[in-house]
């Protein structure tokens, strides 16, 4: 999906999440990759396992890199299905 911004052209994906394994761990990584440069928005849902990105598109593959990193420090067996 792509949007626009005042910030310039974004984009908005969810992904699923493999071995999700706690509420908490969830609320933690969302909060870190809300503080990213680029991210508009990122929600991670525990119930559904599902994690939304909006984010700038210039710069969309590096931060999901960055997301990717987060979730895997938090939790360690939890990974982003493309």
């Amino acid at each position: 999906m792509w949007n626009v911004s005042h910030k310039g052209v974004v984009m908005k994906k969810v992904f699923r999440l493999k071995n999700l394994g706690c509420a908490h761990c969830a609320a933690k990584m969302e909060k870190s990759i809300n503080k990213l440069n680029g991210v508009n928005g990122a929600t991670i849902s525990f119930m559904t396992a599902r994690f939304t990105l909006d984010a700038d598109d210039s710069s969309f593959d590096d931060i999901l890199a960055e997301c990717k990193k987060i979730i895997r420090k938090i939790e360690k067996d939890c990974e982003i299905i493309e």
